[in-house]
C-alpha cells in the first residue's frame, strides 16, 4: 500500500504543476519539543492555490501526505506541504479561507478510491478547457480560458481566464454547467500568472522565475530600467507574458543606493572649452560621460562623480574651469594600470583550437633539426 501511495503521490505532484514554488522548507522538522500544537496544516492544490485547514481528528500527518479536506460543496484532495510551528507564520503571508470565522477541516487521509477519482478528474481538465474555449468563442466573449481545475470529488471546477476588459459571463456559466454537469467557478488571473503556469525558458537561459519561485507579483515600471541605464527597448524589456520583466526589480535598489550622491543629469557643465552635457554613466565605477555641443556622442569625456560635482559648485559661483577633466587626476591615473577583463587563455579567439596544432608542428620540425645537428657518441674522440 505504501509503494502504491508513493507512486500515486509522484503522479499527483506532476499533475498538480507549479509544485516547486509552493513547497516550504520546514527548518524545525528535526526539533522534537515544538512549542505550538500540530492542529493546523498547510495544503497545496493546483495553480499556486494553497490553503490552511484544522486537523480536528488529530491525524498523524507529514509533508507529502495526500488528504481529503472540506470544500464547498463536497470535499477536495490536496497535498500537505507544512505542519508544525511554521504554519502560523505562513498564514500571515498567505490568504486564509474562513467559514463562519473558522478554518475548514481535514476529513481524513486520502484513500485509494479518493486518489483514483482525483486522477480521473485531472484527466478531464484539458478536454474541458478546449471545449470551454469553443463555447466562449461561440458566445463572442473577449476572454481566454487558460486552465481548468477540477475539485477532488468532481462536483466543481474552477475556470481560470484572462480578460483585458470586464466580461459578462453569466450566459457562459449556464452553458458550461449544462454541458459538463458540474458547479462552475470563474477566477480571473493576470498575464504573469498564466506565464508562470505555462512555464518556459527566459532570455537568460534559465527557467522562468514566475514558474519556479515567484508567488507574489510586484508591479514593474520603466523607472526601474531608467535607474539601471538600460535602453528602453520594448522588445528587450518585455518577458514572455508581454509585460515588463520581473527581474528589472531585482537589482534596482542597489542602483538607487549607488546613485544617491550623483549630480543631476540635466545640469550642464560650463568650461572654457565650452558647455558639456551628460551622456551616460558607469554607476558602480562612479564615472560620468559628458560631451560638448559640437562633439559627436561617440566621443564623450569620462570624469569622476566628485569632479562633476566640483564643476557644478564652481559654475554656481560664476566660475568656469579651464578643462572638464582634472589634470592632477589624469596624471595620477596615467601611471595606474587599468583594471578590466583580460583574455588570458584566448577563449574569445575563433582559431584557438587551430593554434596549438601549428605550434606542435613547428616544435616537431625544430626538434628534428636539432637532433640532426647534434654529434653522435661514436663521432666523439
Amino acid at each position: 500500500m505504501d509503494d502504491q501511495l508513493s507512486i500515486e503521490r509522484g503522479c499527483c505532484r506532476k499533475a498538480a504543476g507549479t509544485c516547486s514554488k509552493l513547497e516550504v522548507y520546514d527548518w524545525l522538522d528535526d526539533v522534537v519539543n515544538k512549542s505550538s500544537e500540530d492542529d493546523i496544516i498547510e495544503v497545496r492544490f493546483k495553480n499556486t492555490r494553497k490553503d490552511y485547514y484544522r486537523n480536528v481528528n488529530n491525524l498523524k500527518l507529514k509533508a507529502g501526505d495526500i488528504v481529503a479536506v472540506e470544500a464547498s460543496p463536497g470535499h477536495d484532495i490536496g497535498i500537505v506541504t507544512l505542519t508544525g510551528a511554521l504554519v502560523k507564520h505562513q498564514m500571515k503571508k498567505h490568504k486564509v479561507t474562513l467559514v463562519n470565522g473558522e478554518l475548514r477541516k481535514v476529513y481524513r487521509k486520502a484513500k485509494s478510491v479518493d486518489i483514483d477519482k482525483w486522477r480521473e478528474a485531472m484527466s478531464l481538465e484539458h478536454n474541458t478547457m478546449i471545449e470551454s474555449r469553443k463555447i466562449a468563442a461561440d458566445l463572442k466573449l473577449n476572454m481566454k480560458i487558460g486552465d481548468v481545475e477540477y475539485q477532488g470529488d468532481r462536483t466543481k471546477a474552477i475556470f481560470y481566464y484572462i480578460a483585458d476588459e470586464r466580461v459578462d459571463f453569466r450566459q457562459l456559466i449556464k452553458v458550461l454547467a449544462e454541458t459538463f454537469r458540474i458547479r462552475i467557478e470563474m477566477k480571473q488571473i493576470g498575464a504573469r500568472q498564466e506565464a508562470g503556469r505555462i512555464g518556459g525558458i527566459g532570455p537568460c537561459g534559465r527557467e522562468l522565475c514566475c514558474a519556479t519561485w515567484i508567488s507574489n507579483f510586484v508591479s514593474v515600471t520603466t523607472n526601474a530600467a531608467r535607474y539601471q541605464e538600460i535602453s528602453l527597448n520594448p522588445q528587450k524589456l518585455a518577458g514572455q507574458c508581454g509585460k515588463l520583466k520581473c527581474c528589472l526589480n531585482f537589482e534596482v535598489d542597489a542602483y538607487i543606493d549607488a546613485q544617491k550622491d550623483f549630480p543631476p543629469a540635466n545640469v550642464p557643465l560650463d568650461t572654457a572649452e565650452g558647455r558639456f552635457f551628460f551622456q551616460k554613466a558607469d554607476i558602480f565605477n562612479r564615472t560620468l560621460y559628458y560631451a560638448s555641443n559640437g562633439d559627436s556622442p561617440s566621443a564623450p569625456v569620462a570624469i569622476s562623480v566628485e569632479r562633476a560635482k566640483e564643476i557644478i559648485r564652481l559654475n554656481k559661483r560664476g566660475k568656469k574651469v579651464e578643462k572638464i577633466a582634472d589634470r592632477t587626476a589624469q596624471a595620477t591615473n596615467s601611471g595606474k594600470q587599468v583594471k578590466g577583463f583580460k583574455d588570458v587563455i584566448a577563449q574569445e579567439s575563433l582559431t584557438r583550437f587551430d593554434e596549438p596544432k601549428t605550434r606542435q608542428r613547428k616544435k616537431k620540425r625544430f626538434s628534428k633539426k636539432k637532433s640532426s645537428n647534434r654529434p653522435r657518441n661514436n663521432d666523439k674522440k
